[in-house]
């Protein structure tokens, strides 16, 4: 079975012994082009099933960077101690301006006010964009008229990196190659060389299998890896399992249909 604890370990085991090295995102944007893995995690819901990820990634000595919502779920404070406690980043995962209805203001007092929030649990120095694909403000709109770097923040994974040097992969659509369903967890520019390369991998197993293509394909330029997960996905709880496989593909035609209503950008 894909998508569960013991599969993730594997493919953190496959990408150790293919020599790299793991980093967090408050890193990550300094080594960029170095042999160097960032593990990114939305924690987009059931905050509870990041722990599992977390400790096995811990056991491994990784650490990894783990984006919150700003929900109000009662577990999540505990989940987010519990993360920092076995040293791994936590971050913001804003959707500042879904929540303001597209007013830049707004949303950025709310965005300040989150930010302090999360700041009592971790020295918060990097936010990543919640996709939000039903709604139609794209979150990353609200750096048009503010400034996050003023804010003490130095990395947003969408805007402050380079995909010149960085390979990027995401469990978008519960498959390796959501590129195709997503509205905005992707990075056009460079999905299209990336999968004239034959970088496009649908299951767990073929990307471990694939990542001696990763690594020819890159042979003449120092490259890095930046990997989403979502870790409601990934579990041995067969009623969530099952659960998460069956209504995925719903999921995934319907942001087909957005796409192709033009209902939103990227």
């Amino acid at each position: 079975m894909d998508f569960t604890p013991h599969q993730y370990h594997l493919l953190l085991i496959a990408l150790r012994d293919a020599g790299y090295t793991f980093v967090p995102m408050e890193a990550f944007a300094e080594q960029q082009g170095k042999k160097v893995v960032c593990l990114r995690h939305d924690v987009d819901k059931r905050p509870l099933m990041a722990l599992p990820i977390a400790r096995i990634e811990r056991h491994l000595g990784i650490k990894a960077t783990y984006y919150f919502r700003s929900l109000n779920d009662p577990k999540q404070p505990f989940v987010m101690r519990q993360i920092a406690a076995l040293g791994h980043e936590l971050g913001y995962h804003y959707e500042d301006m879904r929540l303001a209805q597209g007013d830049a203001d707004k949303a950025f007092t709310h965005f300040r006010e989150q930010l302090a929030y999360f700041r009592t649990f971790y020295p918060v120095s990097t936010i990543c964009m919640h996709g939000a694909p039903t709604s139609p403000f794209d979150g990353k709109a609200l750096w048009d008229t503010h400034n996050y770097h003023a804010l003490g923040i130095t990395t947003e994974p969408y805007l402050d990196l380079d995909y010149s040097k960085v390979f990027y992969l995401t469990d978008t659509g519960r498959c390796w190659d959501g590129f195709l369903s997503s509205v905005r967890d992707k990075i056009p520019q460079f999905q299209d060389q990336w999968t004239a390369c034959g970088l496009v991998f649908h299951t767990t197993q073929q990307l471990i299998q694939g990542l001696p293509k990763i690594q020819q394909t890159f042979a003449e330029q120092p490259h890095s890896i930046l990997i989403t997960t979502h870790p409601q996905r990934w579990t041995d709880n067969r009623l969530i399992w099952w659960t998460e496989y069956l209504m995925q593909p719903i999921k995934n035609e319907m942001k087909k249909k957005i796409i192709r209503n033009k209902y939103t950008i990227l």
